[in-house]
């Protein structure tokens, strides 16, 4: 029999972000067989736990990029019928016909941020309700002005079944661009309730004295000098160096060939090998980089989750945001981005890093109760995420 609930738009776990989302959700819901569409099957059965994977059915898309052919005949059919869902209904064959599914789950919340996965987005989601699949976007955020007045985009979000928006940024942009009120719903990123694990934090890891960094390559590329934002970290990282006891701990949390932020973490781990103070983590799966993320006592990061993961185990955080999703989550937890945030696109010199830095250093004590007050809340709304997926399945 075929599984009811199909999670899609899985990018692969190289994005331990992504990771973390099936992780969390797959342990929130009880007991359902779960079919996971993905990009890379391979990634999600090397990096998913064994008790998560045993819920999964693991599928990888169809690629068709990969089969010159196929691609050919696609290409040509869809020339001659003007047929915009064929490729989507290739790529996701094992969700169409009879296999078809009660209720398809959209899990990359953040996909809509950039406009080269916008067109099959949409046109996934008019596939699967054509065939009488439900549809949910879970995890959303999307920027405020790509949905205003973008008439396109407003028919497809009103067209999900359900659009969990994962803050309220998102959240009033929808309910601002006309999309009905009754099928949106406020609900923290599912990743907030992942576990850690501890098993793989290095002996010499100095716990509660330890600053965490992650760079990513795409926060440079969003940055107006991507060479400006890896020599801002230097100075950062020099400054810590001499001015506290600290140590450094250089975390990646996306692995993938097209965007791998061990190549940046790396150059920054050469440039001070010799201190003895800065490590650079290698690649682990999200519940083990949460446990250490957790262990540190201070969190500077690009990638969301490697933010959330640092947030969720009460440690203060400053994200080297480049979207709507850093600003309102921070805005969510804290009531304002401002001093929690550092657009990228801001990020010019050492001296804005080093002030946001000396900022959040001065005010842990704060941050940190801050933290201990909102996080519990979040975790058990974060519950909803699935209780949605329940009520929306079994409706």
């Amino acid at each position: 029999m075929t599984n009811q609930l199909a999670l899609y738009m899985h990018a692969g776990s190289g994005n331990h972000g992504c990771e973390a989302i099936v992780d969390s959700l797959t342990r929130s819901l009880p007991d359902e067989a779960i079919t996971l569409m993905t990009n890379a099957a391979r990634e999600d059965e090397t990096y998913l736990p064994a008790d998560v994977k045993k819920h999964l059915t693991i599928i990888e898309e169809q690629h068709i990029e990969q089969h010159f052919f196929t691609h050919a005949l696609y290409y040509a059919k869809r020339k001659l019928t003007k047929d915009e869902e064929s490729f989507l209904r290739y790529r996701y064959k094992a969700l169409t016909g009879e296999k078809k599914p009660a209720l398809a789950v959209s899990i990359g919340g953040d996909n809509y941020c950039y406009d080269s996965m916008v067109p099959d987005l949409m046109r996934a989601n008019a596939m699967f309700h054509r065939q009488g699949t439900k549809t949910m976007l879970l995890g959303c955020s999307i920027e405020p002005d790509l949905i205003k007045g973008n008439h396109a985009l407003c028919e497809d979000l009103a067209r999900y079944d359900r659009i969990l928006a994962r803050e309220s940024i998102t959240y009033t942009a929808l309910k601002t661009a006309g999309i009905p009120e009754e099928k949106l719903c406020l609900v923290p990123d599912p990743a907030f309730l992942l576990p850690k694990s501890e098993e793989a934090l290095p002996k010499d890891f100095r716990s509660g004295n330890t600053v965490g960094i992650n760079v990513s390559p795409m926060a440079e590329s969003y940055a107006r000098d991507g060479g400006a934002v890896l020599e801002a970290f230097r100075d950062l990282i020099r400054h810590i160096l001499d001015t506290t006891q600290m140590d450094v701990a250089l975390i990646p949390h996306v692995v993938w060939q097209r965007s791998d932020d061990r190549v940046p973490l790396q150059k920054l781990c050469d440039a001070f090998r010799e201190t003895g103070r800065v490590t650079m983590i290698p690649d682990l799966p999200a519940e083990q980089l949460k446990g250490i993320i957790a262990n540190c006592r201070f969190f500077i990061g690009a990638r969301t989750h490697a933010t959330i993961a640092a947030y969720s185990s009460l440690v203060p955080t400053l994200v080297i945001g480049y979207s709507v999703k850093a600003r309102g989550i921070a805005e969510d937890l804290f009531g304002r981005s401002f001093r929690y945030v550092l657009p990228v696109q801001e990020l010019h010199t050492g001296e804005q890093l080093l002030d946001a830095c000396d900022w959040l250093f001065a005010n842990e004590d704060e941050i940190r109760y801050d933290l201990a007050g909102a996080i519990p809340l979040f975790r058990a709304k974060a519950q909803q995420n699935a209780e949605e997926i329940e009520a929306l399945l079994h409706r």
